[in-house]
């Protein structure tokens, strides 16, 4: 009562400030998550994720440094087949690290038990465990949207990997076919000269518009997936970038150079 109630609030609001303060930042870090999730995996074109970024290029040194320079390239192919499926699971990881972390900055904010029980609870609802309960209405709503938003992330893994690779299939038919006709490696002289072997120089209209079609599925698929860029082939001799430019160097080769 009297002025000693007046220090007592007084002493209250840089702790009111603080916790709307910590509330407010653990909610930006939901939506940045959310909206980085999005991009990565619903948005059908190329957008800038800051996340992806940080992920990708943090694990491309780690696994720069385990292939090494020097050492062999059947070594370096095995390794660096698994930075893509490695980097998409770091994604996966980083969603969910930082939901938890941004809901348990919020439950700090609106109760008094600590940072131990808001990860309690927060890891409880993200993990749909539900050990944890909530004791007001508020961090019950805050609970059941963390969980809605955890079943939401492992929804959207799981319908983006079955798309991931079935637009992976579709780039490697064609790598595959490849082989056949330009050798391993491929090249252009030996497509066209086991064309021309065969009879078939005369007939290339048919094969420059499967490969046109293969480029625009290219386009599309490597564009809204960015993870594709880096699968690599199932065999060391074999990866799209090799295929796309052996056809492109045949077509100026039979333009420059084939009457």
């Amino acid at each position: 009562t009297g002025s000693d109630g007046i220090s007592y609030r007084r002493s209250l609001q840089p702790m009111v400030i603080v916790r709307i303060v910590v509330f407010v930042a653990g909610l930006g870090l939901v939506g940045w998550t959310l909206l980085s999730a999005i991009r990565t995996v619903v948005l059908p074109r190329s957008a800038q994720s800051v996340l992806g970024r940080v992920v990708f290029r943090s694990l491309s040194r780690f696994f720069r440094v385990i292939a090494g320079v020097q050492a062999p390239f059947a070594w370096r192919d095995r390794v660096w087949a698994l930075f893509s499926p490695v980097a998409l699971l770091g994604m996966a990881a980083a969603w969910v690290v930082l939901v938890l972390v941004g809901f348990m900055a919020m439950f700090w904010a609106v109760q008094n038990d600590g940072w131990s029980e808001a990860f309690f609870i927060s890891g409880s609802s993200l993990l749909t465990l539900g050990f944890a309960p909530a004791a007001t209405f508020w961090e019950r709503v805050m609970a059941f949207t963390e969980a809605t938003i955890g079943l939401g992330l492992v929804a959207l893994l799981i319908a983006f990997l079955p798309a991931l690779y079935s637009n992976f299939q579709r780039r490697e038919v064609k790598v595959g076919e490849l082989e056949v006709r330009a050798g391993t490696p491929p090249s252009a002289p030996v497509f066209l000269t086991r064309l021309n072997t065969i009879g078939r120089l005369g007939q290339m209209e048919t094969t420059w518009l499967e490969w046109e079609t293969w480029f625009i599925e290219i386009q599309e698929s490597h564009t809204s997936y960015p993870a594709l860029n880096f699968f690599r082939s199932p065999m060391p001799d074999h990866h799209w970038i090799t295929a796309a430019g052996t056809v492109l160097d045949a077509a100026a080769l039979v333009v420059s150079s084939v009457d």
